[in-house]
């Protein structure tokens, strides 16, 4: 999945392999209690969602990535279904579940009342980073990690495909933004003074000032790209619940906050509650970090799952 261009050190080769493991690791967790739940991914909803995936990439381009990961189409497809798969069971295990009461707004609001008095113009918006190089944190829902500059150009286009198409901007920020302090927020920046705005860079304040809310642009440079979304453009002057987007912003973060700790303590019980042995791990211990060269033993018996 790495640049071909970039040799990695036999370190950090390993490393990322364990990194791999524990993600495959929990996504058979997760995909063992969706079939428990009887959650599937219908056929349709699978083609669907493949084609979306090789929308924006040509034959050729398609056939070279699947010879570069040694991979199959069915491979993909395979990939793809499982992926849907731990989606749409831990959304029904946590976002599902998450509701945000109009008295927890209104105490946001008091709480935090000053936020919402604004001593200069500002603009509301919200972004998707992608970058052309690995991300050495990702919090974004499906590990999508773009990792040449080919890479990242083929994913911008393929999100301001789907989001002409309809798809919600904070939806796709959190599954595919490579940047991990917004992701999990839907990619919202919050409120952004003029002052900050006239410091950024050209390519940046182009896409954001006299653009009207709900536009989505994308700023470019070194092979890196943002798509940004205005949200809002608002005037200075003190805001409260009645004013327009403020109530729906306070539900919006305050339910983005719940998600992201549900998700997180969900993810880590499910992967406690399971009985696994990592092989790999625990070999790179009694090797002192070197991957011995003799195959491993042949592991023992299963032990017994702890929970279901």
């Amino acid at each position: 999945m790495g640049d071909a261009a970039q040799p990695v050190s036999d370190e950090e080769s390993l490393t990322a392999k364990l990194s791999v493991l524990n993600d495959l690791i929990l996504e058979d967790i997760l995909i063992a209690k969706a079939r428990e739940a009887k959650v599937e991914v219908a056929d349709k909803e699978l083609d669907n969602a493949y084609a979306e995936a090789r929308k924006n990439i040509t034959d050729e381009a398609y056939q070279q990535e699947l010879t570069t990961r040694g991979a199959t189409a069915a491979d993909m497809r395979d990939a793809l279904r499982r992926q849907l798969l731990t989606q749409k069971f831990v959304e029904q295990q946590v976002g599902a579940k998450i509701a945000v009461t109009a008295q927890e707004v209104s105490d946001f609001f008091l709480a935090n009342r000053s936020q919402f008095n604004l001593a200069e113009e500002a603009y509301h918006i919200a972004q998707i980073a992608v970058t052309p190089a690995r991300e050495a944190q990702l919090a974004n829902r499906t590990g999508d990690d773009a990792a040449t500059p080919q890479a990242a150009a083929t994913k911008v286009a393929m999100l301001m495909e789907r989001l002409k198409a309809g798809a919600n901007f904070a939806e796709l920020a959190r599954d595919y933004s490579e940047d991990p302090e917004s992701a999990p927020r839907g990619g919202d920046l919050g409120l952004i003074p003029m002052s900050r705005l006239k410091q950024a860079p050209q390519q940046l304040r182009d896409v954001v000032l006299k653009k009207a809310p709900g536009t989505v642009s994308v700023a470019s440079a070194g092979g890196a790209h943002t798509l940004v979304l205005v949200v809002a453009h608002e005037p200075a002057g003190q805001r409260d619940l009645s004013t327009p987007g403020v109530n729906d912003r306070i539900t919006e973060a305050l339910k983005s906050r719940k998600e992201q700790l549900l998700r997180a303590a969900y993810l880590t019980a499910v992967r406690e509650d399971a009985h696994v042995v990592n092989y790999l791990a625990r070999r790179l211990v009694e090797a002192q970090g070197k991957l011995p060269g003799a195959p491993a033993p042949a592991p023992g018996p299963a032990p017994a799952q702890k929970a279901k």
